[in-house]
């Protein structure tokens, strides 16, 4: 309960919410491809910098009774994204197996290609956390649920969210642009690929794609739509059920192969 009465935690937050609102969405364009920067972008930089000891303007004690905080906002976030998925079940089926495929290709790109390669970068435990998905809201709800946030895992899940917040939506508005202005792939499947399962992300590259094809920016919307909302529903039970258990297992297979010889026993306990 200190959390909801320390007024300066969200007074700071509320300050922080209304500033990076009236910047707004900001669009730069980049040769063929399209910069976008969201609110979320300016908020992750401007809570980083607040965060600074030196400057004294949040402490240590306010930055942990601020996290204590996000359980609360994940459960709301799984709520209403259970009242999104229950009358959109049928769009599931309906979607096609284009649709439906893409998640094993997430699952291959994250988990057969990036576990390996955090672990023999030094990661503990931290590496399943970061690595069982592209580690969007849902994704930190399961690793809270499970694990909780002040694991190893957690603050793996959570690292990959923050640099996914600052660096996600430039790196993918310039890929899908540069893609798209090199004509080797239909502007549908691209759309496709722009729902990866996070908005600003989506946005982003749908918005590169509408800028290089802008005689078919409804459909590019419509499927990068379809397919983001497709990747939230199907990703929640394929990370729960398959990602988040192949991770587990494969960590404890080459943990010994590939980790490295001076890890801490801690920073796998």
């Amino acid at each position: 309960m200190d959390i909801l009465k320390n007024w300066r935690i969200h007074c700071i937050a509320l300050i922080i919410v209304i500033i990076c609102e009236w910047i707004g969405a900001k669009k730069i364009p980049l040769g063929p491809g399209v910069l976008l920067f969201l609110p979320m972008l300016y908020a992750m930089v401007i809570g980083s910098i607040l965060s600074i000891p030196r400057l004294k303007v949040v402490k240590a004690e306010e930055m942990t009774l601020a996290s204590a905080i996000l359980g609360i906002t994940t459960l709301m976030l799984v709520t209403k994204l259970g009242t999104v998925i229950g009358p959109q079940v049928v769009k599931v089926v309906q979607s096609g197996l284009a649709l439906s495929l893409q998640e094993l290709g997430h699952f291959l790109g994250t988990v057969i290609l990036g576990l390996p390669i955090a672990i023999a970068l030094g990661l503990g435990r931290e590496a399943i956390g970061a690595t069982f998905s592209i580690d969007r809201e849902p994704n930190i709800a399961i690793i809270s649920e499970k694990y909780g946030l002040s694991s190893p895992e957690g603050r793996g899940v959570m690292s990959v969210y923050i640099c996914g917040t600052l660096f996600g939506a430039v790196w993918l508005g310039l890929l899908a642009g540069y893609l798209a202005a090199l004509g080797i792939f239909h502007p549908y499947a691209l759309a496709m690929g722009a729902g990866v399962g996070s908005g600003s992300m989506m946005a982003a590259a749908s918005g590169a794609l509408k800028s290089v094809f802008p005689d078919k920016a409804n459909e590019i919307l419509m499927y990068a739509g379809a397919s983001n909302l497709l990747t939230t529903i199907i990703g929640i039970y394929f990370s729960l059920f398959v990602s988040l258990p192949v991770t587990e297992k494969l960590y404890t297979v080459l943990k010994p192969i590939l980790g490295r010889k001076n890890d801490s026993k801690e920073a796998d306990e």
